[in-house]
């Protein structure tokens, strides 16, 4: 199979037959990944695959997952636990110890009783060897336990360690969406960190439920909404949507476009906002176009007075500062 621009190609698994699901391609430019568990068809010849959903919303959403786990504060907890983990390994271990201790005494006594029965005794001694057998087995099942425990032991961090894995997340989502940055060394950076998702689509609930497991065995439950019939994703955000519609209230169409860009905010289909994008897209949301106010003409004056201005705020970052003209303004001006 060609290597397509499909991010999670082979880390998918089906949550239902859990086979491995593969990857198709679709798009007037063939390169919209969709995968697809398609065993079911292929064992029993049924009309229908197993399961199958777009590409596009999944990996934005294993994407999102996995810069939040990657932050700074994130990992700092992370290292926060890696660094108790020792100390709750010791207290576990001494646990294990004890057991074998106890299962090494039990088996010492029942040894001696055995010792000292008398061989005539026949029935007593065949008691006594029985339970001296389980006393025993019950020794090497605790030694068992202590050395597979002692093998789980953590590994410790050094401090240089330590210090980088709390920083290591600052500018992961930023050099995974670098113009440089290849389709390959994005697939690879994900599975540097994601061993394996499963995925387990119920349509009548139109939700996708995954559980994403990390490098290291931890794992994560997700629960995808999934785009209605008739629906598509190119779609502007929510907030951003929220943002213009705040925007209009006191700004035109132009100075809109040249806030969202300060932000770097961009249109559903990655283009950069201007006057022209900023006005369909409030025709599109019914979000009523920026009316200016009416100017106050009063008398005119004369004299120039310079009033200090201590008290400004602005919208969102970007946005021009605004100054609330209050009586205690009024009285100064």
């Amino acid at each position: 199979m060609r290597e397509g621009r499909a991010l999670l190609q082979g880390l998918l698994r089906c949550g239902r037959c859990g086979q491995i699901m593969q990857t198709s391609y679709s798009g007037t430019k063939g390169n919209c990944p969709r995968y697809v568990c398609a065993r079911a068809k292929q064992l029993y010849a049924g009309e229908h695959v197993c399961q199958s959903i777009g590409g596009v919303r999944l990996e934005n959403t294993i994407l999102d997952e996995l810069f939040t786990v990657l932050e700074p504060a994130a990992l700092t907890a992370t290292a926060q636990a890696l660094a108790e983990a020792d100390t709750h390994h010791r207290r576990d271990l001494a646990v294990f110890e004890l057991g074998v201790e106890r299962a090494r005494y039990e088996a010492d006594r029942a040894q001696r009783q055995f010792d000292n029965v008398e061989p005539e005794n026949r029935l007593v001694a065949t008691t006594l060897e029985s339970t001296l057998e389980t006393k025993l087995a019950a020794v090497r099942a605790a030694e068992n336990n202590l050395v597979a425990q002692r093998a789980r032991r953590p590994v410790a961090l050094t401090e240089p360690e330590l210090a980088w894995i709390t920083t290591a997340g600052a500018d992961v989502r930023a050099v995974s969406e670098a113009p440089t940055t290849t389709l390959r060394e994005r697939k690879q950076l994900i599975r540097a960190v994601i061993d394996e998702i499963a995925i387990t689509v119920r349509a009548e609930q139109r939700v996708a439920q995954l559980r994403i497991l990390w490098q290291g065995g931890a794992d994560t439950e997700v629960s995808m909404p999934m785009t209605k019939p008739g629906q598509h994703l190119r779609v502007t955000d929510e907030a951003t949507v929220a943002l213009v519609r705040r925007l209009a209230e006191h700004y035109d169409d132009r100075t809109i476009a040249a806030i969202l860009a300060k932000q770097k905010r961009r249109t559903a289909t990655g283009l950069p906002f201007t006057r022209a994008r900023v006005a369909i897209l409030r025709a599109g949301h019914d979000i009523a176009v920026y009316q200016p106010p009416v100017p106050d003409v009063g008398a005119d004056c004369d004299d120039v007075v310079v009033v200090t201005i201590t008290a400004a705020e602005q919208i969102t970052p970007g946005a021009p500062w605004r100054i609330r003209i209050d009586q205690a303004l009024r009285d100064r001006i």
